[in-house]
């Protein structure tokens, strides 16, 4: 049913330009696309917001060209790894830094503030795909089958991820006192 409301809101904005159907569309994800970007961010909350406005703004545009051959919220969730992975070429044009640079300046910017900085830290180790997977799967409940869907890769590729992201999580976390013996 939820895919159904979906797509009867994306015909309302798409042949009427109906801007409310648009605004309950962007109701029911803008904390999951800004809960995607603040993982991947690693807690930036302004930018993690200026990205899920990028988002909505190119979907909104671009609305025209969804057909409907997955959900709604996988093709948003597509439009929203693009736009990081942009914003993630932006910046290594104009400060000429490798994508592990960012992610280290990124957890190097944030104060420790407790658990949740440990975990934005453990995230900003891992590759973007990898970040982007695990926080998928993990933080966003995303089926593998989606997730591959929304990068790009094939089913096996995004386990891959999620295994060695995992296993390096793991270790970060071991290394900082998070030895699962509480």
């Amino acid at each position: 049913m939820k895919r159904l409301d979906d797509i009867a809101l994306v015909a309302q904005v798409a042949v009427f330009h109906n801007t409310r159907a648009f605004d309950q569309l962007v109701k029911k994800y803008q904390s999951p696309v800004r809960r995607f970007f603040l993982h991947q961010t690693c807690g930036d909350g302004p930018l993690s917001d200026d990205l899920a406005q990028d988002t909505f703004l190119k979907a909104y545009t671009s609305l025209t060209s969804f057909r409907g051959l997955s959900s709604f919220s996988t093709w948003l969730y597509r439009i929203a790894y693009n736009v990081f992975y942009d914003y993630i070429r932006s910046r290594k044009e104009t400060d000429d830094l490798d994508a592990r640079q960012v992610d280290a300046q990124c957890s190097t910017q944030q104060k420790d503030v407790g658990q949740e900085m440990d975990i934005y830290r453990a995230l900003s180790m891992l590759k973007e795909i990898e970040r982007t997977c695990i926080t998928l799967f993990y933080l966003d409940d995303q089926s593998i089958e989606k997730i591959a869907d929304i990068t790009g890769c094939p089913a096996g590729t995004v386990k891959s991820h999620l295994s060695r992201a995992k296993q390096k999580l793991a270790t970060y976390l071991k290394q900082n006192g998070y030895d699962g013996k509480r």
